[in-house]
């Protein structure tokens, strides 16, 4: 996977890789984990499932669901929750932010297209397989299995996230007809990327 923080420090049981924060400043944030620290730990993830370390959370018939998203919680405490997640052709989140969480993900297999409010329009970005991204506190976005010649209906498109605090909500948009963003519900959830 291609990652800047391949080169930190890795121990499994420890999360930060990062000197700790003032005190002033880290009571005030949602989190001591680093969006370098989500990366890590997605990537972490993603090798851990190509090692087998997972395979008793896969889909038993080794068949990924095709007709909607479907998703396992790999890692879950009080300060992290990380998640294998399987897209499926035209099935977006739709626009969505995750309250009060930071996230990370690292694509394992095909591509993701993403969708993100930028303050004044949508940008498009593509992230195939061996890419990361993060996602700050009210980071708005819509991810999709991007279209791709390359892959038939029953080739997984993979990638594994983490947020931290663990998700509690969601919060849903749309964009106006005057350019401007305007949310349309709050949802309670503990589940990754929208409905599943």
């Amino acid at each position: 996977m291609r990652s800047s923080v391949l080169s930190l420090p890795s121990a499994r049981d420890e999360y930060s890789a990062t000197p700790p924060l003032d005190r002033a400043v880290a009571s005030a944030l949602p989190t001591r984990l680093r969006p370098a620290d989500l990366l890590r730990l997605t990537d972490e993830g993603a090798e851990d499932i190509l090692a087998g370390r997972y395979d008793h959370l896969l889909p038993a018939d080794g068949l990924w669901p095709t007709e909607q998203r479907w998703a396992t919680r790999l890692i879950a405490d009080d300060e992290v929750d990380v998640w294998l997640i399987s897209w499926t052709p035209g099935k977006p989140t739709e626009l969505h932010d995750h309250a009060g969480s930071l996230g990370a993900l690292t694509v394992l297999s095909g591509a993701l297209s993403e969708f993100r409010w930028n303050g004044t329009e949508l940008r498009e970005r593509t992230l195939a397989a061996g890419d990361q991204a993060s996602f700050p506190i009210g980071w708005v976005h819509d991810v999709v299995r991007a279209a791709d010649a390359t892959a038939g209906p029953l080739d997984p498109t993979l990638s594994v996230h983490a947020y931290s605090p663990p998700l509690t909500a969601m919060s849903y948009y749309e964009v106006t007809g005057h350019g401007t963003l305007r949310r349309t519900e709050t949802v309670l959830t503990d589940q990754p990327e929208g409905d599943l």
